[in-house]
């Protein structure tokens, strides 16, 4: 891509296969509670049919980033999608087996693993260099869009459909993508990551050196302790709400939709802020701190307002902390060999969400109550801070 012109249509299109990838993810814990309550399952189990979308992504994000850089996205990306179709339909097969419903999930989550790479690289790759921190804004969004499209939907499907409405309207959207995908191969749009299209194929990139892949190793570990406590507070949230403070279904989705509402809009703000050249490394650093303060402050939250305080401020670090974690491929290695980056990135975001979910689930049936997340995941974000502030001390001083 020239460094003075997008192409915003590639720019869409990579932007909606990782919001796709997001909604299938997170259709789930809006009407978690129902599932719960109409088939009984097991909350560890219910806790995988999170974390198994890590699965597939543990072991395939470095090996996907090297294909999609060497043989282009339209294949790969076109074998998602189906087996996204497949998870879909299996779901709704036999929901009753609880064991099922994780096996369908699963297929969703090798689909995944390719969306949440492909769409964010093909996104940064059709964007010019001056349009680039904006575009890692949108690039960020797709979790929070993705939740905030289910979190809408749930409370119509729920009253027509039930909660199968929201897996219905999941492969009506991956159907619309397969074709969108089928008329960009036929106009040659999706050529390998290396090769620009009317020129001539690029020598392939240099390897990454010890510092960058250190640096990098350090991304990974910092996604890792993030996306655990993230995924754990937004798979776990809307049940939290209907149990401890007694909300209907309906307002603990409504509850459920503040944090994600906020980190929407400061995704979009970070993503300027960063183009207007705020350093990468220290605003990284702040939003964590103010994620662990929202943890460690967890018990003075049970009121109304303090509550609602709480689910702004973490909605804020949690609109800042992806954003920075998803520019960093680019800060570190440059945006030639970004596919690569972004592999080892993802491998350390996939392992968060693996355990997030299922370690919550664990805690609270080991004690009971909700409030042994906040030393858990407040302890985790402070080694998160830590790991942040040795990675600053490695990025450019321009980095932002």
């Amino acid at each position: 891509m020239s460094n003075t012109s997008s192409n915003w249509a590639g720019v869409a299109f990579g932007l909606s296969l990782s919001f796709l990838a997001a909604y299938q993810l997170f259709k789930l814990p809006p009407v978690l509670p129902v599932l719960l309550e109409t088939y009984g399952y097991d909350r560890t189990l219910a806790g995988g049919f999170m974390s198994v979308y890590a699965v597939a992504g543990l072991g395939l994000s470095v090996w996907l980033g090297r294909l999609l850089e060497r043989r282009g996205i339209a294949g790969p990306v076109l074998a998602a999608l189906l087996l996204m179709m497949a998870g879909n339909g299996l779901a709704l097969l036999r929901p009753e087996s609880g064991w099922l419903l994780l096996a369908a999930r699963a297929l969703e989550g090798a689909a995944f693993a390719v969306l949440a790479i492909a769409g964010p690289l093909l996104a940064n790759r059709e964007t010019s260099a001056r349009q680039l921190p904006l575009v890692i804004g949108l690039t960020a969004a797709w979790i929070p869009a993705g939740q905030l499209t289910a979190s809408l939907l749930a409370p119509l499907t729920l009253a027509t459909l039930g909660w199968r409405g929201l897996w219905l309207a999941g492969a009506g959207l991956t159907l619309a993508l397969i074709l969108w995908t089928l008329a960009r191969q036929r106009r040659h749009a999706l050529v390998p990551v290396r090769r620009g299209r009317g020129v001539a194929v690029a020598p392939p990139p240099a390897p990454l050196d010890r510092r960058e892949r250190i640096a990098l190793w350090l991304v990974a570990t910092i996604f890792m302790l993030w996306s655990g406590q993230y995924f754990a507070y937004m798979t776990w949230l809307p049940l939290y709400l209907v149990e401890a403070t007694g909300l209907s279904v309906s307002m603990a989705v409504a509850g459920y939709l503040v944090p994600v509402v906020v980190l929407l809009a400061f995704n979009l703000l970070t993503g300027a802020l960063l183009r207007a050249g705020v350093p990468l490394g220290p605003l990284l650093l702040l939003a964590l701190a103010s994620q662990a303060a929202v943890w460690w402050l967890q018990p003075a939250a049970a009121g109304l307002w303090s509550g609602l305080a709480a689910l702004i401020g973490y909605g804020i670090g949690a609109g800042i902390t992806p954003t920075c974690l998803f520019a960093m491929p680019s800060a570190v290695a440059g945006p030639g060999r970004a596919a690569r980056a972004f592999g080892i990135v993802m491998t350390g975001r996939n392992l968060g969400v693996l355990i997030g979910p299922i370690l919550l689930a664990q805690a609270f049936e080991r004690t009971e109550t909700w409030s042994v997340s906040g030393p858990i995941f407040g302890t985790l974000t402070l080694v998160a801070v830590a790991l942040a502030a040795a990675l600053a001390l490695r990025l450019p001083a321009r980095a932002g």
